[in-house]
């Protein structure tokens, strides 16, 4: 059978998921704020309590040994949001830049959409062997193209349902329930664009036009890897 697009899609955008673990790490501080505010209403209280776990969370990725790389996504998103809630003294500002910066991203796929120059193109591209000396190279294949666009509708869908929903709590002033909604709408409504993802590239059968090496074909073993394996 030859090679499709959907098929090099999958294992690429395989690499791109954290698991598990990136889920508990990126939702426990917003937990921490929401039960800490709901017991004292006290910004700066929940604010503290919210760094705090993610210092704990630093220290025992450090610990065992694991990347601090979604630690450190909610170590911003935290420092970002205290910003906004210490500026105002509001609670619930501490949501609004993660309420901004899905309408930045779901404008700015919808955009990557109507120019031909899809985001998860990007992420495809990523992925390739070849990436570093023709980080562009996707775009030669006219199928590959096709394919990400209608990914990243899948995109342009979870960001506007992140906004329409966390909107309207936001303005009312709901912060139990945008610290609801946050987990719930992030991770979990990760997985099931990922999953509409899977289904849209499973059914798919569009053939490959330009050839696109595998990344064990075109990375030669290094010196260990026996031994690791």
């Amino acid at each position: 059978m030859s090679p499709t697009v959907e098929a090099m899609i999958r294992q690429r955008l395989s690499t791109a998921l954290g698991g598990w673990r990136g889920s508990v790490e990126t939702a426990l501080p917003t937990i921490a704020f929401v039960v800490v505010w709901t017991w004292r209403h006290d910004v700066r209280t929940a604010l503290f309590a919210a760094a705090g776990v993610v210092v704990v969370l630093a220290l025992l990725c450090l610990v065992q040994r694991q990347s601090l790389r979604f630690v450190g996504s909610a170590a911003i998103a935290t420092a970002i949001a205290a910003f906004f809630a210490l500026r105002s003294g509001r609670a619930q500002d501490a949501f609004l830049p993660g309420i901004l910066t899905s309408a930045a991203w779901g404008l700015g796929a919808l955009l990557s959409v109507a120019v031909r120059w899809p985001i998860v193109g990007f992420m495809v591209g990523a992925g390739d062997p070849r990436a570093a000396e023709d980080p562009f190279g996707w775009r030669r294949d006219a199928g590959l193209v096709r394919v990400c666009q209608r990914l990243t509708l899948v995109l342009v869908a979870l960001y506007a349902v992140r906004v329409a929903l966390m909107l309207p709590m936001y303005l009312a002033g709901e912060v139990a329930m945008l610290g609801v909604a946050k987990v719930v709408l992030g991770w979990p409504l990760w997985l099931a664009a990922v999953a509409v993802m899977g289904a849209m590239l499973v059914r798919g059968r569009t053939p490959q036009q330009v050839p696109v090496p595998s990344a064990s074909a075109a990375t030669p073993p290094r010196a260990g890897d026996a031994a690791r394996d």
